[in-house]
């Protein structure tokens, strides 16, 4: 690549609508706060052109149903976030490249290049502003094939409601049927209306602003330490991570899933490489989908944030010395603990921090402990990554920017849809590379009849 010479040309960009601004105000909901005003983004690279046209038509017919997405955000009087749903609109990029589709997939990432293909965000001129909550791009790549940039505020959705969008915009355009989600936060803030909240929380700290500050100093100085390398699972290493985990536990345990059994298994190869002390306190905070947890009170397709965490923690020596059923089960327990009890003394917890006004300094403890004893587990591989179809065929490759947090596990389905899944592990520099070394790469995809120790 010559640097100097543009990458791109003939860019454009047009505003999207919804068909109509209601004028109505929607208070975003505790967790939602928990994001604060950064985007959530992703590529998906398609082998076809697509046609921005249609695209943009299709968006336009989604965004009718997705007032938040066109509206803007504005702060509340108790220092909470609402959406305006003034329809201000969307935005999309159209925009040519000068290169040809890269080549990428496991093991050949794309983040080097990623800015290219994501519409930039500033987070810190969201509120109050004229700015997009919704934000796509479409590069198309000499020779054919596109990739799409998605990006949208973190504050309005998580990875399940930003894919359910998507994937609602991909039926439209392909003339199928889906119904508008619900969206009402009442729905998952109204747990703390007969709650009495505690003054702490097991997953959340209250922060000094100084504390705040050093910590995102600490990980902005880390950031270009961090990499992120993506290593692929196939089906029949996951399988046989699963069966390795029923095969040493308890009778009466239920049989261990292949997530509490790959994220068992990772969670022991990072403590072995991290090597602590064999009496550190080992601890995997795991994030926590809230949707299944609340299905009595949540209905099905509720659109926003309505994710938590968990932590498993054991001792060093226990993690690395123990059968990989001893960690499945740490993390089966950790994930049990996730009742709608707890979710409900959550939620009163993170409510009568928005009435303190304190909603800003509210931080997860597993983000807070990611330079110590923490490892961070984030399990999307049931999500449907690859659903999205705009005319051209199923994605061939889909990619998020590496967390800048060291000591982070993002599972992430693959292309196939099968039980194979995409790890991005995002490590400090050195731990990337040690993961390089065949000893370590033996770890890592070790034989099932291995797997019992490390």
């Amino acid at each position: 690549m010559k640097y100097g010479r543009p990458l791109d040309r003939a860019e454009r960009t047009v505003v999207l609508r919804g068909g109509g601004a209601s004028g109505e105000r929607v208070r975003l909901g505790v967790h939602d706060l928990m994001n604060g005003t950064f985007a959530t983004s992703r590529t998906f690279f398609y082998r076809e052109s697509l046609d921005a046209d249609t695209l943009a038509d299709s968006l336009r017919r989604t965004l009718a149903h997705y007032p938040l997405l066109t509206g803007r955000l504005v702060r509340d009087d108790d220092g909470g976030l609402s959406v305006l749903c003034d329809d201000a609109g969307a935005a999309l990029t159209v925009t040519s490249s000068r290169d040809a589709m890269p080549d990428v997939g496991p093991g050949r990432p794309v983040r080097p290049q990623m800015r290219r293909y994501i519409p930039a965000v500033n987070p810190f001129r969201v509120v109050g502003h004229n700015a997009p909550l919704l934000s796509l791009k479409v590069t198309h790549m000499r020779g054919g094939g596109s990739v799409l940039g998605v990006s949208i505020n973190h504050s309005v959705v998580d990875a399940s409601s930003y894919l359910d969008f998507l994937l609602h915009c991909s039926r439209t355009h392909l003339g199928q049927e889906f119904s508008a989600p619900p969206r009402d936060r009442a729905l998952l803030d109204g747990l703390a209306d007969d709650a009495r909240p505690e003054p702490t929380d097991s997953q959340y700290d209250v922060v000094t602003g100084r504390r705040k500050f050093g910590f995102i100093w600490k990980v902005n100085a880390h950031a270009r330490k961090v990499r992120t390398i993506v290593v692929r699972f196939t089906a029949e290493e996951v399988l046989a991570l699963r069966e390795t985990a029923r095969a040493g536990q308890d009778r009466d345990r239920p049989p261990a899933s292949s997530g509490d059994a790959l994220g068992a298994h990772l969670w022991r190869v990072l403590s072995a490489l991290r090597d602590r002390e064999p009496g550190a306190e080992e601890r995997l905070g795991v994030v926590v989908g809230l949707r299944s947890v609340l299905k009595e009170r949540l209905p099905d397709g509720y659109w926003g944030n309505a994710v938590s965490n968990t932590t498993a923690a054991l001792l060093a020596r226990e993690l690395r010395e123990e059968p990989l059923a001893h960690a499945a089960g740490a993390i089966r327990d950790a994930l049990n603990r996730v009742t709608p009890e707890r979710v409900r003394q959550e939620v009163a917890f993170l409510e009568a921090q928005r009435r303190a006004r304190s909603s800003g300094r509210v931080l997860s403890r597993m983000s807070l402990d990611a330079f110590e004893g923490t490892v961070a587990l984030n399990n999307v591989g049931r999500l449907p990554m690859y659903a999205m179809d705009f005319g051209t065929g199923r994605p061939f490759w889909s990619e998020l920017p590496g967390s800048p947090i060291p000591w982070t596990i993002l599972v992430m389905p693959t292309p196939e849809d099968d039980h194979s899944r995409d790890i991005h592990l995002s490590l400090p520099g050195e731990a990337a590379d040690a993961l390089a070394d065949p000893r370590w790469a033996a770890r890592l995809h070790g034989a099932a009849d291995r797997l019992g120790r490390l």
